[in-house]
Order: structure tokens, then sequence, then C-alpha cells
């Protein structure tokens, strides 16, 4: 478990072919994570990687390596080049939640429509597809790329819908979500509390 608050920012710096996977292979990342505490973190231990919750297989003293499977990579998107990744460390009993409960299985893919200052904020929109937008509510809680956010508007289409979310400076700032642009694909989650109504109300009804 999560919170979608973001400890740090660390880098892919390198990606390598599962060995005997074929064409289907996973991959491997080492990750650098310098501003990361590895201190306590132990081989098996879940670290959240742009919202994705992946397992320890190496360690150094400022690196990690997981592993990713080839159905992990088909499901997200910024697991398979080198380039900056938002972590987390998995949630433990006693810590803070400060953001919201966070599974680190990410849900699907949305894609950046706006992202643009307005005052002294940052205004993000996200076309959501049909499968997930009816998990989707003002005010809400929705996980970007591993960020916990709030949903400020909720426009359906007939694609699915387009979510607003307004992004404070430090938010920006601390995370990955700064490179976002019209276009960018990003990876979502949606709020598990959401998921499980959904399964009552639908085993009450048949």
């Amino acid at each position: 478990m999560f919170t979608g608050i973001v400890a740090a920012i660390g880098n892919i710096v390198h990606v390598s072919p599962l060995e005997n996977g074929g064409e289907d292979a996973g991959v491997r990342l080492q990750i650098h994570a310098s501003e990361f505490s590895l201190d306590k973190t132990r081989l098996g231990d879940s670290i959240a990687i742009q919202g994705a919750c992946m397992t320890v297989v190496e360690l150094g003293a400022a690196t990690f390596e997981v592993d990713v499977s080839r159905e992990s990579l088909n499901c997200t998107t910024g697991l398979d080049v080198p380039g900056e990744v938002n972590l987390e460390h998995s949630l433990k009993l006693g810590d803070s939640l400060d953001g919201h409960l966070v599974s680190g299985h990410v849900d699907g893919l949305g894609e950046v429509s706006r992202f643009e200052p307005v005052g002294e904020s940052w205004d993000l929109r996200i076309d959501v597809p049909a499968k997930l937008a009816k998990y989707l509510a003002y005010k809400g809680s929705i996980t970007v790329n591993g960020v916990s956010l709030t949903v400020n508007q909720v426009d359906d289409n007939a694609q699915g819908c387009e979510i607003r979310i307004n992004l404070i400076p430090h938010t920006v700032q601390v995370t990955t979500l700064k490179h976002l642009k019209a276009g960018s694909q990003v990876n979502l989650e949606i709020d598990m509390i959401a998921r499980y109504v959904e399964r009552m109300l639908g085993a009450t009804a048949a």
C-alpha cells in the first residue's frame, strides 16, 4: 500500500531485457535514487515507480533494481526508457496518510490534453478512457504517475471523460509531473473505494 505522496524523484539509468524472455521479455530497471532513502530498504521490498508497485531485486548504495514484466509494460508508461520517475516507499502501520490509499496497481493510461500555468498554479487536464471514467467524481481522488491528486472537474464525453486538476507549485516542483505536456501519456489508478463500491452494488443487483 502507498499514499501517493512522492518521497523523491529517481532516475532510470539502465534498461535491459530479462534473460531468456524472447520478444515477450520484460525488462530490468536500474534506478539511481540518491535523494530516496534506501537505508532501511531490503530485497523484496515494494517501491512505487511512477505509480506502479515493483519489487526490489538488487540494492546498491544509491541504486536499486526491479524486474518489470511484459504485462506491466503493456499497462503502463515510462517504465521502459531512461528518465526521471516518481518514487515512494510502501506504507507502514503508523505512517501518516497524507494522500489517499493507493495500491500501486495501474488501472489504465490517460492522455494529457492541457498542462499550463494559471496564476500561481497549474491547470492539468487529462482525457480518461471510458473503462475508468465512471469511477471519477468531483473532489474525488486519483493517482497520476504515482501522485495523489484531487479531481476538480469531470466532463463526460463519448470517449470517456476529461478531468481537470489544479496543481500547486510544490507538487510540480517535487514530482515528474513538471515534464508533462499535451499528448503525454500518464499512469492512472482510480480510488480503490470506488472499485469496492462498484463490486458491492453489482453483487447486490445480481
